[in-house]
């Protein structure tokens, strides 16, 4: 089988707390995404997301700075077992909060749809979210 990486960097208002904050908790991944989600936000905690559509662990977590996981799709045509690995990077800008976003080793057929996913399920609600506060 043959893999991919997504890579991603955006600039979000807000500071890295508060990016961090919003997809590190219960409460401000639903406050941006609008759809059931409970994540641990402890390292080894397990979180799922978008209604039950993506799951996975946290390896590492760093306040206002990092977040690495473990992230799986419900999707039938994902390999069983598979786990792919996210990684936020946050850090500080002028703007807000610089967010270098590394989606690896992610099935070859499931790139192209998964890296639009992230710009329209996560970049700009977030973005939207952001800036209405």
């Amino acid at each position: 089988m043959k893999f991919g990486t997504i890579r991603q960097t955006v600039i979000l208002p807000g500071t890295p707390r508060e990016v961090y904050d919003l997809l590190m908790t219960s409460k401000g991944h639903v406050a941006f995404t609008h759809t059931p989600a409970r994540i641990s936000p402890r390292v080894g905690g397990r979180f799922m997301a978008w209604g039950g559509y993506i799951h996975g662990t946290n390896l590492k977590l760093t306040p206002g700075k990092l977040v690495y996981q473990t992230w799986v799709p419900s999707d039938p045509t994902w390999p069983k077992d598979h786990e792919s690995r996210v990684r936020y990077v946050l850090s500080p800008t002028p703007k807000g909060t610089r967010v270098t976003f590394t989606h690896s080793r992610v099935p070859a057929e499931h790139v192209g749809h998964l890296s639009g996913g992230w710009k329209k399920s996560y970049w700009t609600p977030l973005r939207v979210y952001l800036t209405a506060q």
